[in-house]
């Protein structure tokens, strides 16, 4: 329920009885606008609300409202000073803490990285690629290779002469040695197989013939009776745990689950549901209190920025231009500009008299050196192989050296 009052029109429809014979007019509870009509216009329905609801709507909402309101406007406040020391304070403070780690930390590492490390890096890679590149290549050129080349030369021939002595030598020893030891492995395996067959002869009527009659006529007759005995053991004790299991579930079921049951369908389920409508709508009425007094602050602080306004801006914003500004004006035009051109024109004169007296100067001192020294030198004249301006050219004369008459 919205503690404002919804208009006329969205509360009572009016329908003319000859349009809509069906029925009579549709009245709209209070109630079924505010927080309802979201579900309805999304398509979901709602859930029909109990008296409960209705009845701890309302002083749910008074109470929350009246607890928010303070605490919105208070986060407000916090919000716009936040704001304000951000853009006054925070900002201006991070980038000069920025520019100062830039000029305490980045600025003398890249100065020592880029006037210190890389010329020291650039001479050390030149004495390497001097002193050890170098000479390495060198010796690997003229010294390694060379003699590599005589220890490839020497090992070809050592193994050309080692595969003519195993070609021609060790190859027909070796068949040799091998056509002796197979015989020798022949003999030795038909003693082997005459032995094999004693053996298996004597173990087969010696081991195996008692061992298969004392299985057959005395371990397996016992071992039934044994597997037997120990089923019947294994029933007895399965009946016995089964009957106490069943007598324990029941005892337990009896003096534990059904109350519990109870306790859940009839108790705890009927207050849970009661504490989920109280919690829903103190939820509601959370959103609402805190929208309401998102406007209630706006307007306070609407206000109090008018009156700040008002009492401040406007008569400083007054004082500026009516009273400040004309006094400006009429200080820049009756001091401080004739104070301006008057210093201009003291030193229009200052720079004209040094002037003056550097020319001078000049002068005097180009005079003393001419006393002592002399004049400056003149230049020879030269022979000029053009004709002067004054001639004229002909058709049959000539300007060049070579071809005058």
């Amino acid at each position: 329920m919205d503690l404002q009052k919804p208009p006329r029109e969205s509360t009572e429809q009016r329908v003319d009885p000859r349009e809509s014979p069906a029925g009579p007019p549709v009245r709209r509870q209070p109630g079924a606008s505010g927080a309802s009509k979201a579900p309805e216009a999304s398509g979901v329905p709602r859930a029909p609300e109990g008296c409960l609801a209705v009845a701890i709507r309302i002083p749910v909402r008074i109470v929350v409202l009246v607890l928010v309101v303070p605490v919105r406007m208070l986060w407000d406040a916090l919000v716009v000073t936040g704001r304000f020391l951000n853009d006054t304070l925070l900002r201006p403070l991070g980038r000069a803490l920025l520019w100062l780690a830039r000029a305490v930390f980045v600025w003398p590492f890249v100065g020592l990285w880029r006037y210190v490390a890389v010329p020291l890096g650039r001479a050390l890679a030149w004495l390497g690629k001097v002193l050890v590149v170098v000479p390495l290549v060198w010796l690997y050129r003229y010294v390694l290779t060379p003699v590599g080349h005589v220890i490839a030369w020497a090992g070809r021939g050592v193994g050309a002469g080692l595969g003519w002595v195993y070609a021609h030598l060790l190859t027909p020893v070796g068949h040799a040695v091998m056509w002796v030891l197979k015989g020798i492995g022949a003999v030795l395996a038909a003693l082997g197989f005459g032995v094999y067959t004693a053996v298996a002869w004597l173990v087969r009527y010696l081991v195996v013939v008692p061992a298969r009659w004392l299985y057959t006529w005395v371990l397996a007759p016992v071992g039934r009776a044994l597997l037997w005995c120990g089923k019947g053991l294994v029933w007895l004790v399965r009946t016995i745990v089964t009957g106490v299991g069943t007598a324990l579930y029941w005892i337990a079921r009896i003096l534990f689950v059904l109350p519990a049951l109870a306790l859940w369908r009839w108790v705890l389920a009927p207050v849970g549901r009661v504490l989920a409508v109280v919690g829903r709508e103190v939820s509601d009425a959370l959103g609402h209190a805190w929208r309401i007094a998102g406007h209630i602050s706006l307007a306070v602080g609407r206000f109090l920025g008018t009156l700040l306004r008002w009492i401040f801006v406007e008569p400083v914003r007054w004082v500026y231009r009516s009273v400040l500004t004309p006094v400006g004006h009429a200080v820049r035009d009756h001091v401080l500009r004739p104070a301006a051109e008057a210093a201009r024109g003291v030193g229009r004169a200052t720079r004209q008299a040094l002037a003056a007296a550097r020319e001078t100067v000049r002068q005097a001192r180009a005079d003393v050196r001419r006393m002592l020294f002399g004049g400056p030198r003149q230049p020879a004249p030269v022979a000029r192989r053009e004709p002067s301006g004054r001639e004229a050219r002909t058709l049959g004369g000539s300007t060049t050296a070579l071809t005058k008459d």
